[in-house]
């Protein structure tokens, strides 16, 4: 997801500050949101576009309001602005009634009490915890506290390779390990085209990278208390790892380090890289001219013989559904929830997206059976972990996603990927964590 969070950061922080007196009672949601014939809705950028986007919502929109007499405004949010708008709704206490976050920041934004908990009775009105996936669910808030949302689509990473690339290059299978595929990479390379693409400009891809890297090498980038540990030999191991690609290994193409709109995407459909590490990325290969039977999909390789949290493949990736608790009209919002989480909404919005229900029932469809969705489903049950459940995990994503940014900016211009300079970047970006 491109999001520009170095602003968000700092906006989060004040945030912290003033969510007592944003959410003690406040004017809650503005303009006529207070009707209870009225509900606004934030949806993030799911689709090729915004206006993709409002094509498959708003006859879902019109569904409930036929349904229930509650008229939903939608307002499709772009990556790039939509945590700075809800960080800004945080502090005001001016937003919308229900509104789509990254699952990631559901901890950080648990943590400005800005959100409605999904407590029991809560989750009681939508159908029950239980109709969720217990690892999406996970990505849904702290550790030993109600839910700040819950999950809406569900994502995992996976390796795209293209077949008749591989064909040409006499490789028979996908990567297993980082060393297959370093040298499948290697072979894959050549004139115009490379081995792997990479978003190197987007610091949100380069920590899910970093964050994957980090676990397979039984790292954290926090310790037990919940300190950062950003420069930890783990996670310096993990982050040389990842930069290397394009600064040593040279597998990935310099402009690489510059790409952060899904470019990387672009490049592996028309062919100027062999292999993707992406999340449910056949809807837009799909829209670049690219047929599912061009390529196929595995895990993200893993350290041979890895178990455990050391087999990790994949961050636990996807888009959480939240209520603002200034809403003046809980209930309906409530009902707005249940219905875009129910079994059939579930079904028509993960087929429009070309994503992973999160809830159960909805995954016997036979559209989530491709070949692609099998494995990226498999791999979200058995191999994803959830980033750092922890009150400053947005600003850990800004900082060590830019630190990585920097670093491979610096690699593609020629400069050595070493112990010390990955270190050096990490620390300077542990240096910026706020205290507590």
């Amino acid at each position: 997801m491109p999001i520009r969070r170095r602003t968000a950061a700092t906006a989060l922080a004040a945030t912290l500050v003033l969510a007592a007196t944003a959410c003690s009672g406040g004017s809650g949601s503005g303009g006529d949101n207070s009707s209870p014939g009225t509900l606004t809705y934030w949806a993030s950028n799911q689709g090729t576009s915004l206006e993709n986007d409002r094509q498959v919502l708003e006859p879902e929109l019109k569904a409930f309001e036929q349904q229930t007499g509650i008229k939903v405004k939608l307002e499709v949010i772009p990556w790039s602005d939509l945590l700075n708008r809800i960080l800004a709704a945080t502090t005001s206490g001016q937003g919308p009634d229900v509104l789509n976050i990254g699952n990631t920041w559901s901890a950080s934004l648990q943590a400005t009490g800005a959100l409605l908990p999904f407590d029991t009775a809560a989750l009681d009105r939508i159908g029950g915890r239980e109709r969720f996936l217990p690892a999406a669910l996970a990505s849904a808030g702290a550790p030993g506290k109600d839910p700040a949302a819950v999950p809406l689509y569900s994502m995992a990473y996976g390796l795209y390779y293209n077949k008749r690339l591989f064909a040409e290059a006499g490789i028979d299978r996908p990567p297993a390990t980082w060393e297959e595929l370093v040298a499948d990479g290697r072979r894959l390379t050549g004139g115009d085209r490379y081995g792997l693409a990479i978003e190197g400009g987007n610091p949100s891809e380069n920590v899910h990278h970093a964050f994957v890297l980090a676990k397979q090498r039984g790292a954290d980038f926090f310790d037990p208390s919940g300190r950062p540990a950003f420069d930890s030999p783990g996670a310096v191991a993990a982050v040389k790892q990842y930069v290397g690609l394009l600064g040593t290994e040279r597998i990935a193409a310099p402009g690489n380090a510059e790409y952060a709109n899904n470019q990387s995407v672009t490049d592996f459909a028309t062919g100027k890289a062999a292999m993707l590490m992406w999340q449910a990325a056949g809807a837009n290969l799909k829209s670049h001219g690219m047929n599912p039977e061009d390529y196929a999909v595995a895990p993200v390789p893993a350290p041979a013989g890895a178990t455990g949290e050391r087999a990790t493949t994949s961050m636990v990736a996807g888009i959480n559904l939240a209520v603002f608790r200034n809403t003046h009209n809980t209930d309906g919002a409530l009902k707005f929830v249940k219905f875009m989480t129910g079994t059939e909404e579930q079904t028509r919005l993960n087929k429009a997206y070309g994503s992973i229900p999160p809830v159960k029932d909805a995954q016997a469809d036979p559209a989530f059976a491709t070949p692609e969705l099998r494995t990226l489903a498999q791999v979200l049950a058995t191999g994803a972990a959830p980033l750092p459940q922890v009150a400053n995990e947005s600003q850990f994503e800004t900082l060590v996603g830019t630190a990585v940014k920097n670093l491979l900016a610096g690699a593609a211009a020629g400069k050595p990927v070493t112990d010390e300079s990955v270190k050096a970047e990490l620390t300077r970006a542990q240096q910026q964590m706020p205290a507590g």
